[in-house]
């Protein structure tokens, strides 16, 4: 999959671990640079959602056509979809999984 960035801080994010840790902290920065890693070499939604220790999901509600991989216990990673094949992935934020 081709993957692309909602904003330059994410993708300064990935391609910096320096700023990654900063943002984030050491495990959640190794998993976000990890877990895009794995998006891009993933040919498919199926194979993508294949992988269970992402727990990649659609979201619901009012994030509605969003989809979430699992960083860590509470912090995920969103994403959305750029084309109707399923091939192009927009990174939109890393986030807690429940807004404490």
């Amino acid at each position: 999959m081709q993957v692309k960035f909602r904003t330059k801080k994410l993708r300064k994010q990935y391609e910096s671990k320096k700023a990654a840790t900063k943002a984030y902290g050491p495990e959640v920065a190794k998993k976000y640079v990890q877990r895009i890693g794995i998006i891009k070499q993933t040919a498919s939604l199926e194979e993508l959602q294949a992988q269970h220790p992402l727990r990649c999901h659609a979201l619901k509600g009012d994030r509605q056509g969003e989809w979430a991989i699992n960083l860590t216990g509470f912090m995920r990673l969103i994403f959305t979809f750029k084309d109707e094949e399923l091939t192009i992935v927009c990174i939109e934020e890393v986030s807690k999984h429940y807004d404490d």
